[in-house]
């Protein structure tokens, strides 16, 4: 399959797991969590995963989020802090897998959230893997393999 139709292909089985639908190989949805997306990768972009940061010790906890945006088949990721407040350090991490072609990461010290950082939609037999930190708390997930 050429790399425009291959492309095509990856948006839309994205595009369908961002409306409910399901991929083989793909993870479980993460557990909900009171942290909000704020729309910092733009229009157009759906929240296709959540993965909370939190441990029972942890008072600012996060959320990384994971959007798809059709259109222009880029997936984009953001940490948002739950409540905004005093400067800590923060990061969010995207990449592809079995094989990278570069992370795209953000990190430094933030009051409400880091990112965002984007990447073309998986190749075909690639998944995602992302990750989100803040202050020394860290969580990641990987899945929506095309």
């Amino acid at each position: 399959m050429n790399s425009i139709r291959r492309k095509a292909a990856t948006a839309t089985a994205l595009a369908v797991l961002a409306l409910g639908g399901t991929l083989a190989a793909t993870t479980p949805a993460s557990a909900a969590t009171p942290t909000q997306y704020n729309g910092a990768c733009g229009t157009g972009y759906d929240v296709i995963r959540a993965t909370p940061i939190h441990s029972s010790q942890s008072a600012i906890p996060a959320t990384t989020f994971v959007t798809f945006n059709s259109a222009v088949g880029k997936v984009c990721a953001v940490t948002v802090r739950t409540n905004p407040g005093a400067r800590v350090f923060m990061e969010v991490t995207l990449d592809t897998w079995p094989y990278s072609s570069g992370e795209a990461r953000d990190s430094g010290s933030y009051t409400s959230y880091a990112g965002p950082v984007y990447k073309d939609a998986p190749d075909d037999g690639q998944c995602l893997t992302w990750s989100g930190s803040i202050d020394i708390y860290y969580n990641s997930d990987n899945g929506l393999c095309t």
